[in-house]
Formats: structure tokens, sequence, C-alpha cells
């Protein structure tokens, strides 16, 4: 299940819901847990919701990119910022269009937020 949800990004909020409505009943089946809230059930089962998996996912192929030999033909480093955080950060381009739902506007907050060490390792593990 993980594997299509991971890989199945969606941009409409129905479909969103839809997904996360799968999982809300996956969790419900479980008879020792069924009474508890959602959230408490993902705990309990190490799942996590639609939009953290989707963060997660984004975040591995932002991190392949970075290591591969292209990745300032694609984002641009964002060299305006202080010392905080890690030296690779992106900056977001102006734009005029609603490109929430693009990969490359999508991901770039989750990445600034990462720490420097996270960043710098050299596999994904």
């Amino acid at each position: 299940m993980n594997i299509v949800l991971v890989r199945h990004p969606t941009t409409q909020t129905k479909d969103k819901e839809l997904l996360e409505r799968v999982q809300h009943r996956f969790t419900r089946m479980m008879k020792e847990i069924r009474d508890k809230d959602y959230l408490d059930r993902l705990k309990e089962l190490n799942l996590w919701t639609l939009e953290e998996r989707r963060n997660r996912a984004d975040l591995i192929e932002l991190f392949k990119m970075y290591k591969s030999v292209h990745f300032e033909s694609l984002f641009t480093l964002d060299c305006t910022k202080g010392t905080r955080g890690h030296l690779a950060k992106l900056s977001k381009p102006n734009c005029q269009k609603d490109v929430r739902k693009y990969f490359s506007h999508r991901v770039i907050n989750h990445w600034n937020a990462l720490d420097g060490e996270t960043v710098s390792s050299s596999s994904i593990n």
C-alpha cells in the first residue's frame, strides 16, 4: 500500500482525501485499536499519513537530485540567507501562477528545514 500511495502524486484535494480514507478504513480493521483516534492508530501501527509519505518521498527525490551532477540546472541555491541551517538552501522563484502543486515548489520549504548533517550525508539511509 505504501508504494502505491507514495508514487502516486495527487494534486487534487478530493483524491488526497479518498486515499487517506482508504488508510483510515484499513486501520479500523484492527480490533485492538479500532476505538482509538486515527492518528493514534497510525502511531500504533508505525504508519504515516498520506501527506507525510508524500513529503518524505519528495525529499528523497530531491536528495537524489542534489547528489547528481545537474542539480544547479534544476534549482537555484539561496546565497542571501545567513549561516543558519545548511549551505544548500534553495530559493523560491517569484511566480504569478499557483505552483504549489509542482514538485519544485512543494519541496523547497521542507528541504530548507533539514539540518546540515542530513543534507551533507552520503546516502539516504
